[in-house]
């Protein structure tokens, strides 16, 4: 009998090890102080003991959770938060992701939306936005007007830091995690490049713990692998509603920019699909529901290319590009048309 007790108590000794560095703390597997091991949990009880700390609050199975509101960032979305256990977990890493790269738009609009939604909240401080070159040349940078007209962000309070390479980005991610200066950090990744695993995430999960303030992984044109996010939502652009006007929707106008986000990860939730809409002036999502109206896509007919697969950082680039040929003679072949003039052929002066 002592043999068996001692068995279950290192059971729960790793549970509770491998929890702290995979888990957020309201997430970790943990005994109530002073209660057996394998005493049965009664479901429609009081699943928080008065002897347990907020600390200390457990998940006991997927859809059961105890653990403080302020622990989450609520988005506004019934149903998505509902869905979440509260909302996306504040003090952990999230994992933002992207099928494509025609979806970063969707995928950076979301996340400056719960930047907005985070600064509402507590002290405006600057958030940190890191990525590689390539990333910031596919998919550009945030136009300053739209961050302050859209979600109430100043320009000058969204930093960027371009790295040459995936391993200064990391390096780059988990220094600026640790800092409680910073509102948020994000780290935007494109691809399923190798450095990325699971125990980069790890780290970068435990600095956001320790912090207590959010990391968004946005992962652009990847493919969903193993990380260390509680929590990994899949983003794509949704078609926007009319705009409403007092004699009803107004035909062919677009509205508010809207979302279809997915659970594609979550440890107390089930995978699940919303639509959700932001509304700029209040800076909060509104979930849409099924049957109401809304603007019909256009049909895409640009090719998809299809994700990297584990593959190692980005070459460099080959050389210099050349856009236009050396200002002189036309090459061996090439003839003016027909009314084109000599003087249309010197060389441009600068100045």
């Amino acid at each position: 009998m002592a043999t068996s007790a001692v068995a279950r108590e290192t059971v729960f000794a790793l549970r509770r090890q491998i929890a702290k560095i995979e888990g957020t703390l309201p997430e970790r597997l943990q005994a109530p102080a002073g209660a057996p091991v394998d005493a049965p949990r009664n479901p429609t009880a009081d699943v928080t003991p008065k002897n347990i700390t907020p600390k200390n609050l457990t998940i006991v199975r997927r859809g059961l959770a105890v653990a403080p509101p302020d622990e989450f960032l609520r988005t506004g979305a019934e149903g998505l938060d509902t869905a979440l256990g509260g909302g996306l977990p504040k003090a952990a890493l999230s994992e933002i992701h992207g099928a494509a790269t025609r979806d970063a738009g969707a995928v950076a609009g979301f996340a400056l939306s719960l930047v907005s939604l985070i600064l509402k909240q507590g002290p405006r401080l600057p958030v940190l936005w890191i990525g590689t070159a390539e990333i910031f040349r596919e998919a550009g940078f945030p136009y300053a007007r739209g961050l302050h007209r859209l979600f109430g962000i100043e320009p000058e309070q969204l930093l960027f830091s371009e790295a040459p390479r995936l391993v200064d980005a990391l390096w780059t991610a988990e220094e600026a995690a640790r800092i409680t200066a910073l509102a948020a950090v994000i780290l935007e990744i494109r691809g399923s490049p190798q450095r990325l695993d699971l125990t980069a995430t790890r780290r970068l999960h435990a600095r956001a713990q320790s912090a207590g303030r959010p990391v968004f992984l946005l992962r652009q044109a990847g493919e969903p692998e193993p990380t260390a996010a509680p929590v990994r939502l899949v983003l794509s652009a949704a078609p926007s509603a009319p705009r409403q006007t007092i004699a009803g929707p107004l035909a062919g106008s677009i509205g508010r920019p809207a979302f279809t986000v997915s659970i594609g990860k979550s440890r107390t939730a089930l995978p699940g699909q919303f639509t959700l809409e932001w509304n700029p002036d209040e800076r909060s999502f509104e979930e849409r529901r099924a049957g109401e109206r809304r603007q019909e896509p256009a049909a895409n007919l640009i090719p998809v290319v299809s994700a990297s697969r584990r593959g190692k950082d980005p070459a460099p680039a080959s050389g210099a590009i050349l856009a236009f040929a050396a200002v002189g003679s036309p090459a061996a072949g090439d003839q003016p048309s027909p009314g084109e003039r000599a003087a249309h052929r010197r060389p441009r002066r600068a100045g």
